[in-house]
């Protein structure tokens, strides 16, 4: 896979997160999209979410993300 920027990955994030909103109309992934949402000056809506996203990279980075499936 290509490396992207955090702002590549943050709007690839994004364009998932909107089909999957596309598709079910969520209310709760609504309001998460639009607190994402990038202002004309390139912030985001919630300032909040862009020091969330960084958090969340950093995580995957070192690894500390366990997506798997665990039955118990």
């Amino acid at each position: 896979m290509n490396n992207f920027s955090e702002k590549q990955a943050y709007l690839a994030m994004f364009t998932f997160l909107e089909k999957h909103y596309e598709m079910t109309r969520s209310d709760d992934l609504g309001a998460l999209l639009g607190s994402m949402t990038l202002l004309t000056d390139g912030k985001t809506a919630d300032p909040a979410i862009w020091e969330d996203w960084r958090e969340a990279v950093k995580k995957a980075q070192t690894g500390e993300v366990n997506a798997n499936m665990e039955l118990k």
